[in-house]
Order: C-alpha cells, then sequence, then structure tokens
C-alpha cells in the first residue's frame, strides 16, 4: 500500500488516479499512524515551502516522515514535495525534512537570458543523470510538465537523478538510498509521468 500524504498541499486526486491506473494499490492519509504503516509514501506538493513545513508539522508529520525514511521505507517528494526534502528554500525560514542534503534556490538568470519568464511552466526535457529503478525507460527524449520558481541544489552531486535545462542546467529530480524526488509533475505528465509513477509502484 502507498501512502499519499494528505495535508492540504497537493494534487491528491491525479496522484491516486495515476497509481492506480498502472496497478499500484494507494490510500490518501494525513494520520501518523498509517505513515508508520506504509509500505511506500508519496508526498506531494503545490504552493510555498514554509506553508507546506507549516502544515506537516500542526498534522503531525514530520517525525513520521523522518523516521520513516530512516527505516528505509521508499518516500517519494513530487514537486514542493521535493523540495521539502531539503535542508530548506530560499521561499522561506523553515527548515525542510533534510533528507537529501541540499538547498532550494530561486531560478536567476543573467541578461542574455533575461526573457525567460519565471516560474518556469510547461513541457521540458529530462536527462537521466544515473541508472535508478525510478528511471528506468526515461533514458531518451523524457519530457514532463513543470511549474515552478526555485529548483533543488543538492550538496552532493551524487545525489542528483534528473538534471533539465532552463536558462542553465538544474536539478529536477533527487535520489539518496530510499529517498528520492522529482520537481515536475509526473501526475500531469502523460505517458512519462505513468512510466515513472510506475516505476515508483513496482520498486
Amino acid at each position: 500500500m502507498i501512502v499519499v500524504v494528505d495535508y492540504g498541499a497537493g494534487n491528491i486526486g491525479s496522484v491516486l488516479n495515476m497509481i492506480r491506473k498502472v496497478g499500484g494499490q494507494a490510500m490518501a492519509s494525513s494520520q501518523p499512524e498509517a505513515l508508520r504503516n506504509a509500505q511506500k509514501i508519496l508526498l506531494p506538493g503545490v504552493g510555498s515551502f514554509d506553508n507546506a513545513m507549516r502544515k506537516l508539522e500542526q498534522l503531525g508529520l514530520v517525525q513520521p516522515l523522518r523516521d520513516c525514511a530512516a527505516a528505509g521505507v521508499p518516500l517519494f517528494g513530487i514537486c514542493l514535495g521535493m523540495q521539502l526534502l531539503s535542508h530548506g528554500s530560499e521561499e522561506g525560514t523553515l527548515p525542510g525534512l533534510g533528507l537529501v542534503p541540499g538547498r532550494v534556490r530561486r531560478f536567476r538568470f543573467d541578461t542574455e537570458q533575461s526573457s525567460l519568464k519565471i516560474p518556469h511552466m510547461g513541457w521540458n526535457q529530462v536527462s537521466v543523470c544515473k541508472k535508478h529503478p525510478l528511471a528506468e525507460g526515461l533514458e531518451t527524449g523524457a519530457r514532463f510538465y513543470f511549474v515552478h520558481s526555485y529548483h533543488y541544489e543538492c550538496e552532493d552531486p551524487a545525489d542528483e537523478l534528473f538534471k533539465t535545462h532552463y536558462g542553465y542546467d538544474f536539478t529536477s529530480g533527487v535520489q539518496r538510498g530510499n529517498v528520492m524526488g522529482v520537481q515536475f509533475h509526473p501526475e500531469k505528465s502523460h505517458r512519462f509521468g505513468m512510466q515513472l509513477i510506475k516505476n515508483f509502484v513496482e520498486m
């Protein structure tokens, strides 16, 4: 059973539908006990960093998420959910979950790239940085849907799973042990998104 964390900051219905479409079993929950009994956890997210961390704290989910990660439960963050895996973000002041060492930075473009809009919105290609079950079948031409103004900067380049170019190369996927995340929205990304979710279900 995959538990999708329901803390009022994500596309819960779309994520549940895609998991079920590829043959997985999933439930949404905001209960710490559900996380402790989960075989896998998916942490979605839209909105601002501090608001999301505040909601997780209010629901008593921060420590259970850290405990599950430490216990080896596969934990997968999507969009803001990936950013929450970091130590913190320029968008706010609260600490993140600290599960994949790094910080979240706002896009900054020089004068040659000044025409690029923030947020980075729409379809963009993703490159695979290393071999991992989550990236299976996505090695060539995978495109995903993005909506974000901030991006992850890993402390250790070995934690980078995907990269994308928008003005410059940025980390669009991370993975350290059983913890992983993607900046894009697989639930809005058609066949490539379905492949990614299927990979997570079958891990």
